[in-house]
């Protein structure tokens, strides 16, 4: 099922109405003010990219958590849209643009001045993200293919959680969990007979609840891809460009 077929609507009104069209629209010159939930909202869900990035830029990790809280803080404020790179049409490399430009003119700056008061505020849980994945230069990728890394694990993530989420919500979490291995054909986690056996079902049928699962996981990565660029023939390219990353 492709993400735009999920509610009835077509194409067209789909990618109109994507988070990051809304927010694309929002930076036009006919349009007074920015939305600042559309684009909060991306910005809460793909900080991590960003903050890889500054960490390899930066000295510490006390400089790279200000700088980033710093960067979307500027970023939510009215008018940065309008000042977009001309590739914009997809959130990653507007995000990577962005964070070039701002670092690049956001050398010194002192805590007191970037916590000031009187701006929207935008919670970034730094340890959920140092605990799972340390930022630390122990591999030869340049600042800008750390940001290109970071962005695919962030985004296939996200997949997962909502996957989980689903499962959870119907009241099938543990099958989630003995299925979840299958996404990435780990066959050292449990043939399909140890799985049926948790289950308390036919090996066939564990296969099917695989199959499943991967067609499910499927629809949720064209979904969440297409929240983050403009146009529907963007899709499949950036799936591309995000398992691509893990080549290097």
């Amino acid at each position: 099922m492709n993400p735009s077929d999920a509610d009835g609507r077509p194409p067209e009104i789909f990618f109109a109405t994507t988070r990051w069209s809304v927010v694309l629209a929002a930076g036009r010159p006919q349009h007074d003010l920015v939305p600042p939930a559309a684009l909060a909202e991306l910005c809460q869900a793909y900080w991590p990219p960003v903050y890889a990035y500054v960490r390899r830029r930066s000295g510490s990790v006390e400089s790279a958590q200000d700088l980033t809280q710093e960067f979307f803080l500027r970023l939510l404020e009215k008018g940065t849209l309008a000042a977009a790179c001309p590739e914009r049409g997809r959130f990653r490399a507007f995000l990577l643009t962005s964070v070039k430009n701002f670092l690049s003119n956001e050398r010194e700056r002192t805590h007191a001045q970037r916590r000031r008061g009187g701006r929207l505020a935008l919670t970034l849980d730094w340890g959920s993200v140092d605990s799972r994945r340390p930022f630390e230069p122990t591999d030869n990728l340049t600042p800008e293919r750390r940001f290109e890394r970071e962005w695919a694990v962030t985004l296939l993530e996200r997949v997962v959680e909502r996957l989980r989420d689903e499962f959870a919500a119907a009241g099938r979490a543990h099958d989630f969990d003995l299925l979840r291995p299958r996404l990435t054909g780990d066959a050292a986690r449990g043939t399909y007979d140890d799985i049926a056996r948790e289950l308390g079902c036919t090996a066939d049928a564990a296969r099917q609840a695989a199959h499943r699962l991967k067609k499910r996981y499927r629809e949720f990565l064209r979904d969440e891809v297409a929240q983050t660029v403009a146009h529907r023939e963007d899709v499949d390219d950036e799936i591309r460009r995000l398992f691509e990353t893990f080549g290097d």
